[in-house]
């Protein structure tokens, strides 16, 4: 199929760096970018991590096993995380770093896991910014002053985060010492553009995401310069995590599977893009994820990320096919399958590995956040067959 006049980028320009140009929100520049790839002086790694099954994996190296780690294993189903959350808010343990490192440690202390993920939540960044965050029990996050008109997006501020989220960083440098001791990477993230701006607009979880989709249509302007001010933050944000000892980055694209593919390349490309050219200059592994987003993997791909991550729907080696040459894959088990009897697990389990196919570059993952009813003893066992299983002779 042949691509749109968005796709074809002059040489040396990111893929799908601008909108389309016949689109009206081709006339407005992004607003926060700044120009220049950042320099940043980082911790040097400890070879124990640089030499890890995650990093080299992540790096598309053969490793000498398929590296595990799953998205949410700092969670609810572990009853330590539970007894250290009682009586907390999410917000008071994100921002109180002995905590946060704390729980981002209980999980790679109880399974033989290959990589941590700093406890945090995509969401983090949005109080800094103006919006009032909160996470209510049996709903989930709420904003209580979301964006309804184009004056709310031009009073959202751009703050510097190493000022306005100081323990993100502080977190990270405690977490650092204590996994570089066991040879495990440190992975930090953030929410992609689009993802926080449908948070942002429709004010908590969402269907259909009606009223982020209006609001892009009809105010294509104010919709760049939203992206342009989460692009900014974003990549200032994971900057700060990379400077304080993160040696690898996950952007969640969580609701992007909601969009067409022509609205992805027109509406959210540009600036993801841009985010993902920008974090890839602190020199570490960024991948890229996304739900429900098979029908937009060759764009996303195209935007140079590390590793892709594949969610449950589509069968790994058909979604290896979607992605660039060399790119690295992370999938993509179903969560709930966790749940199931060790006969299905391990059956599936098998069957992403025949797709996989022994490619190097491969990190074994559930394809969407771990459950709070995932039983302990099925992540161990399933950690501990995919290492054993592939283990190299």
């Amino acid at each position: 199929m042949t691509r749109p006049q968005s796709e074809q980028a002059p040489e040396n320009q990111p893929t799908g760096a601008r909108p389309d140009a016949a689109h009206p929100a081709a006339q407005y520049p992004s607003v926060g970018r700044v120009p220049g790839r950042p320099q940043v002086q980082k911790p040097e790694l400890d070879p124990k991590v640089r030499n890890s099954a995650f990093l080299k994996a992540a790096r598309g190296e053969k490793a000498d096993y398929t590296p595990v780690w799953f998205m949410r294993q700092a969670g609810r189903y572990m009853p330590e995380y539970r007894a250290l959350r009682a009586g907390k808010s999410m917000l008071d343990c994100i921002r109180t770093p002995d905590l946060a490192a704390e729980i981002t440690l209980q999980p790679v202390g109880a399974f033989p896991l290959d990589a941590a993920i700093l406890f945090n939540d995509i969401l983090t960044p949005l109080p800094t910014m103006g919006l009032s965050l909160d996470f209510v029990g049996g709903v989930g996050p709420v904003i209580h002053n979301p964006i309804t008109t184009t004056k709310d997006v031009d009073m959202l501020g751009v703050p510097a985060t190493a000022e306005t989220m100081p323990y993100t960083a502080e977190s990270i440098r405690l977490l650092v010492p204590e996994l570089n001791s066991r040879g495990i990477p440190l992975i930090g993230f953030v929410g992609a553009p689009f993802t926080l701006a449908s948070y942002a607009i429709e004010g908590k979880g969402s269907r259909n995401y009606e009223k982020t989709k209006r609001f892009m249509y009809a105010e294509p302007a104010a919709w760049e310069r939203l992206m342009g001010k989460f692009e900014a933050l974003l990549a200032d944000y994971l900057t700060e995590q990379v400077k304080a000892g993160a040696s690898a980055v996950q952007i969640f694209d969580s609701w992007v599977g909601a969009l067409s593919i022509y609205d992805y390349q027109t509406f959210v490309k540009p600036a993801t893009g841009r985010l993902i050219e920008r974090v890839k200059a602190l020199g570490v592994p960024v991948i890229y994820f996304g739900t429900g987003a098979t029908h937009l993997m060759p764009d996303m791909a195209s935007l140079g990320s590390d590793v892709m991550g594949a969610d449950w729907r589509t069968p790994l080696d058909k979604a290896w096919g979607l992605v660039q040459r060399g790119q690295s894959i992370q999938g993509n088990l179903d969560p709930l399958l966790l749940q199931a009897p060790w006969r299905e697990l391990k059956h599936q389990t098998d069957r992403i590995l025949a797709e996989a196919n022994g490619r190097p570059g491969h990190i074994f993952n559930v394809g969407h956040g771990l459950l709070p009813e995932t039983p302990m003893d099925a992540v161990m066992r399933v950690t501990e067959y995919v290492h054993e299983r592939t283990q190299k002779a």
